[in-house]
């Protein structure tokens, strides 16, 4: 379960940055969100998203950019299990069962 805390959203702007990404807040016409920067790894964010939509978009970005763990810290690390765990119950959940 995602806690929809600024404390939680300073942990997924530590884990892009370990993963070598830069996230910024700027207005743009993002249909949506959010717009990433491939060749310069920048992942830019609606700036006026509230803290659950920033969150929520940046879990997003995680699953469509390509990454290595190699530089992660522990705690990053636990915490993208975490995320990948959380998400693949999430996608489980809406199969149905045989």
């Amino acid at each position: 379960m995602v806690k929809y805390t600024t404390h939680f959203l300073k942990k997924l702007e530590t884990l892009f940055s370990e993963l070598d990404y830069t996230v910024r807040y700027e207005k743009g016409s993002f249909q949506s969100g959010y717009c990433i920067v491939e060749n310069r790894k920048v992942a830019v964010v609606n700036k006026f998203f509230d803290t659950e939509s920033r969150i929520n978009v940046l879990l997003e970005v995680l699953g469509v950019i390509e990454y290595t763990e190699d530089k992660l810290s522990e705690k990053s690390s636990k915490l993208l299990k975490a995320i990948r765990n959380n998400s693949i119950i999430e996608e489980n959940e809406d199969e149905p069962s045989n």
